[in-house]
């Protein structure tokens, strides 16, 4: 009989804790009322899955399913079971056997057990022993999944039982309602997914084929287990504890299905691993056994190594079977000292390599690659090394159609090597007669991409004098070129920097309807030591360039204060006409290198220069602190005045006078360049220059005089300058009368 105390389990709430406590208060360790407890535990896990709280209440719903399920719960106090196994007219029984039923559906699967005891006159008892039901998992799988989750179930429980029982069972039987289960247990040729494959296993390890039959679902008592009942259905089933009916009929009356799935069709199962099929292609492994093992590497000292130990072994090998030889020999007084002394030279596998092992890896290496590029020429040397015993042959065999045929070639140590006159000149021997090595060999990829590293990524000529001093590639110019074009290293150093698109220019720089010097520039340069009495001052000059016709108008500058560059300014207003806009930089960022004239700068009265050239109508703008690219137009026009002066001036000492003489003529001289294009043809315009927008007229200086070297050290200074000026000229004659004779040529 079952105990159960209704009231004290009906006490508890109805939330996910009172739940559980209720599910778990009831003690059945052997399942016997596990399908009467399934339906509490579908309850319980529909809660989990929408996450309850523990102490929240459950829904409407699933309350009137567990209170209708609690009404029912009473009901188990009539559950009674006969606890002996055989009963005493039985306990001679010859025959005693273990069947176990499994089931599986939507809501669970489970298992039921019984013990089957026969006697010698033919009389039967049929006893529960064990059940057991669980909920299907919230991850959803297949029902023949979980029919063979539960057919996995019977076979643990059976070696539990047989332990457990300490009876003599004579037969166990295994009862399924699952034909897909039974083709899967009677395969034995398909492969399954992974799940079939380790519950099938576990099934064939503990049980036998033929100890597993189908049953009907009607007739399989372990239904019950796998859906749920209720506590009344429950008692009032008999056939629960006591069996079906056929266990009491004779073995020769049982279902026995089992023979149609000894030879099961599985080709439309999910669960069997599809075959797939594989082409394979027979190759000639002895010739592309070395091609796979030097395209395998991609470095060449690697390959040395590796074909070094592969030599390595192959001597060893050697040794050992000439040692072995020498044993079974019947000399062996004879081969006693030859044996010892090969001993004395043997191979050590566990030594390090040396360098005499990579260069014998390297020989072996490149006379592989040239047998395979060059075989007709190999084949000749090394029949006429094999007549000739001298080590270089100077007579040339090889045919004129080949491309070693102007190389002079010859055979050393069985390599082909470059021939020549400089046998006697003191170089090594490799550097004398390099190897020759083929073009587009990937054995010569790897010795270029090697010497490329040794020689720090350097150039191509560096790369090439180095592989000359030991190999002649056929067209190493070339593939010099292709490595450092691949080489990442090299084009990530020697990339071209980003050049940014410029903007576009500002309005006063292609407003060309506007007089000369309307939009100017202004930057100073210097400083220039000139002569003052017996002293020497330092001036400055200032530059002012027009904007649109990029004609210059030169100033100095007695010192960088504020008042002498408000001076330079109206001066140039005074010649060249009233300044619109004034454009400069903004004290920080100029060009030049002089300190005193970065520093000078930044000490000016910007309030005084705006406030005087508000006066002249003048609009002042200064470029931004970091923007020394916006002055870009009139630093140009710097580097070209300092350019005419050093080459002028050099280390002379000027005076005041002499110094603004030669910014005149600097001036001019400037003014005079063209700004267009100058062609070649003698029917071309005359180019266009600033001067002749300023004047109106191609030149407005002095033509040059006749002066002579001396007057560079006169006194009279105008004619230190003229001579300075004529200096210019006479350059600009030469290059003009090379130009108009190229013309004539035409």
């Amino acid at each position: 009989m079952i105990h159960l105390d209704s009231r004290s389990l009906s006490r508890r709430p109805c939330t996910r804790r009172g739940i559980l406590a209720t599910v778990s208060a009831i003690y059945d360790p052997l399942g016997f009322l596990a399908p009467a407890i399934l339906p509490a535990k579908r309850i319980l896990q529909n809660l989990c899955k929408l996450q309850l709280d523990w102490d929240t209440k459950v829904p409407p719903e699933y309350e009137s399913s567990w209170n209708k399920w609690l009404q029912e719960v009473p009901y188990l106090s009539n559950f009674a079971i006969e606890r002996c196994l055989r009963p005493a007219e039985l306990r001679q029984s010859s025959n005693m056997q273990l069947h176990h039923f499994s089931d599986a559906s939507d809501n669970g699967y489970g298992t039921v057990s019984y013990i089957r005891s026969e006697s010698s006159s033919g009389t039967v008892h049929v006893s529960l022993l064990m059940a057991k039901a669980r909920v299907a998992p919230l991850k959803k799988i297949t029902i023949p999944r979980m029919e063979l989750t539960a057919a996995t179930s019977m076979v643990k429980i059976n070696s539990v039982l047989q332990r457990e029982l300490q009876l003599p069972i004579a037969s166990v039987y295994y009862w399924t309602d699952s034909e897909t289960v039974l083709k899967y247990i009677c395969n034995s040729t398909a492969r399954f997914q992974t799940f079939v494959q380790n519950r099938v296993a576990l099934i064939k390890d503990g049980s036998q084929t033929s100890q597993w039959r189908h049953i009907e679902t009607k007739a399989n008592p372990a239904d019950a287990c796998s859906r749920g009942v209720t506590a009344k259905t429950l008692v009032d089933n008999k056939s629960w504890t006591t069996g079906p009916e056929f266990l009491y009929q004779s073995e020769e009356d049982w279902p026995n299905t089992t023979a149609n799935y000894v030879t099961p069709d599985l080709s439309d199962d999910p669960e069997v691993k599809k075959k797939v099929k594989v082409n394979s292609v027979m190759t000639d492994e002895s010739i592309k056994t070395m091609e796979r093992l030097v395209t395998y590497f991609s470095s060449w000292y690697k390959l040395c190594r590796a074909v070094s130990w592969i030599i390595k072994i192959k001597n060893l090998l050697i040794q050992r079977v000439r040692r072995k030889n020498n044993d079974n020999s019947s000399k062996k007084n004879v081969r006693h000292e030859e044996v010892k002394g090969q001993c004395q030279t043997k191979t050590d596998i566990t030594s390090p390599l040396t360098i005499t092992d990579i260069r014998e890896a390297e020989k072996a290496i490149i006379g592989y690659e040239q047998k395979k590029w060059f075989p007709e020429e190999w084949k000749l040397l090394a029949r006429q090394q094999h007549h000739d015993q001298t080590q270089k042959v100077n007579e040339v065999i090889v045919k004129k159609s080949s491309p070693l045929y102007k190389l002079n070639p010859y055979m050393l140590d069985r390599l082909l090597r470059v021939g020549g006159r400089i046998a006697k000149a003191t170089l090594p021997e490799e550097t004398k007669f390099p190897i020759i090595l083929p073009r587009k060999s990937f054995i010569t990829d790897l010795i270029m991409h090697n010497a490329h590293e040794i020689t720090g990524h350097g150039g191509r000529n560096f790369m090439l004098a180095h592989l000359y001093e030991k190999y002649w590639i056929i067209g190493a110019n070339s593939l010099a070129r292709r490595v450092i074009h691949k080489c990442v290293i090299c084009r990530k150093q020697r990339a071209r920097v980003c050049e940014q698109q410029m903007a576009d220019l500002p309005q006063d720089r292609v407003t060309a309807e506007n007089p000369p010097f309307t939009c100017v520039g202004v930057d100073y340069f210097g400083p220039f030591l000139v002569k003052r009495g017996r002293s020497v001052v330092k001036r400055y000059g200032v530059l002012f360039t027009c904007l649109t016709t990029r004609a210059i108008h030169l100033e100095k500058a007695d010192a960088l204060d504020t008042d002498n560059c408000i001076n330079a300014i109206r001066r140039c207003v005074a010649r060249r006409g009233q300044v619109r806009e004034l454009r400069s930089d903004n004290g920080t960022n100029f060009v030049g290198s002089e300190r005193e004239l970065r520093e000078e700068i930044k000490k000016w009265n910007k309030a005084k220069f705006t406030a005087e050239m508000l006066q002249r109508n003048v609009d002042w703008k200064f470029n931004p602190p970091a923007g020394s690219h916006f002055g870009g137009v009139w630093e140009r026009q710097i580097r070209t005045v300092r350019k005419i002066m050093s080459a002028l001036v050099k280390q002379q000492v000027l005076t005041d006078d002499s110094l603004s003489t030669l910014f005149c003529e600097i001036e001019a001289i400037v003014n005079n360049r063209p700004i267009t294009a100058v062609q070649g043809s003698a029917g071309d315009l005359e180019p266009l220059t600033p001067s002749m927008l300023l004047l109106m007229k191609s030149s407005g200086s002095l033509p040059p005089t006749v002066s002579d070297r001396p007057d560079q050290y006169a006194k009279k200074r105008w004619k230190q300058i003229q001579y300075l000026a004529d200096m210019f000229w006479r350059r600009w004659s030469r290059v003009c009368d090379s130009t108009s004779r190229e013309t004539k040529m035409e």
